[in-house]
């Protein structure tokens, strides 16, 4: 059973700051947050980079860097690939090679293709000053969609060096279940892109090798859990179940069989009901949805008492969550923050220890939180 959570009234009350900043009261901690940068244009994902500077994806098609103070360069990294951007398509995320610091290298993920023939592709390159260089596509979701929604998208590397991508089922929930169908799956793969000889359907007739696990309607949190390793995943349900599972090879969890959503609009019920036999349960569902975007595991020093646990960033509900895991369970939730920033799209842990947020906003901005009264930067 859950704790009761705080009243959103409580967690969203602020005491304004000097600097734009503002103090907001949590369970364990009074939190200040300072608007690091903002003017970002709807912006997906955020990556840390050795020197103290920061790369951000605009969802237009643009890879942005801000330097160790926030100060934006106005000038776009050049290289990037043209990216479907309508609808929910445009760039997604981006991630560093666990060996940057050597080699450079980067993965972006975005809505590929053309218009009415789209799909979700990664890309692998080097940065070189303020442009990607020896580019090259990974991976490509197949087969296109001519939907422009539920691409997912989501990165993330394991602590076994392969590469996992998080997808959505296009709008076609039957592709979820599809053999032949990377739609509504979680992807694995090599660094370089190549296959992993021991992913659950390599050599199996009939199956896309690079599936992982499969039922899935559409994944924007993927995060692996910093001691155990264990992959972590949230996605979008319909109206009511959105959900977070323990990503194990081969599973199936489940979307559009069961799900504990319900259809738009009628609230009528989808599928066969809300479990059945060989398809995986979440470790956590929200009814009614919160539009889960964005997750990290928080490990620093600032929030001793949040470490390992998970932060979720919200869309709908404007928030960020935090959840306490015991054995593969959701033992305590807190809902952090509730329309004190907007839509939060991604959330990070920092290497200063800090928490970064971004909203997804035209106007969108880069907030950093840190408990109130720590030391500046």
């Amino acid at each position: 059973m859950l704790p009761l959570l705080v009243p959103a009234a409580l967690v969203a009350a602020t005491v304004a700051l000097p600097a734009r900043a503002a103090v907001l009261q949590t369970r364990l901690y009074r939190v200040e947050s300072t608007v690091v940068a903002e003017g970002l244009d709807h912006p997906w994902s955020l990556a840390f980079l050795p020197d103290g500077s920061m790369l951000v994806t605009e969802r237009a098609g643009r890879l942005r860097r801000l330097d160790a103070q926030g100060r934006l360069d106005p000038a776009p990294i050049r290289g990037v690939p043209t990216v479907v951007a309508e609808g929910q398509g445009g760039l997604f995320d981006v991630v560093l090679h666990p060996d940057f610091a050597r080699n450079r290298l980067l993965y972006l993920s975005y809505a590929g293709g053309k218009r009415g023939a789209s799909s979700t592709e990664v890309v692998r390159a080097r940065l070189e000053g303020q442009a990607l260089v020896d580019s090259r596509v990974i991976f490509r979701q197949q087969p296109r969609s001519a939907t422009t929604h539920h691409y997912g998208g989501r990165l993330a590397f394991g602590l076994d060096g392969r590469l996992y991508l998080g997808l959505g089922d296009r709008g076609h929930d039957a592709r979820a279940q599809t053999r032949a169908d990377h739609a509504g799956s979680v992807i694995r793969l090599n660094a370089d892109g190549t296959l992993p000889p021991d992913n659950p359907w390599a050599g199996q007739a009939g199956w896309k090798a690079e599936k992982y696990t499969l039922g899935h309607r559409n994944i924007q949190g993927l995060a692996v859990h910093p001691v155990s390793g264990a992959l972590w995943a949230h996605e979008h349900g319909p109206q009511g179940g959105d959900e977070i599972n323990l990503i194990r090879p081969g599973r199936n969890y489940g979307w559009p069989v069961i799900t504990y959503g319900r259809t738009y609009g009628a609230g009528l019920p989808i599928g066969e009901g809300t479990a059945k036999a060989g398809m995986e349960q979440p470790a956590l569902k929200w009814v009614p949805s919160i539009a889960p975007s964005g997750l990290t595991f928080y490990q620093g020093t600032r929030f001793p008492r949040w470490q390992g646990q998970m932060l979720v960033g919200a869309l709908k509900d404007a928030m960020v969550v935090r959840v306490r895991l015991e054995n593969g369970r959701a033992v305590e939730e807190e809902r952090l923050f509730q329309g004190a920033f907007g839509r939060i799209r991604d959330v990070r842990t920092g290497p200063d220890g800090s928490v970064y947020l971004l909203t997804d906003e035209a106007a969108g901005r880069l907030i950093r939180l840190q408990p109130a009264g720590a030391p500046g930067h």
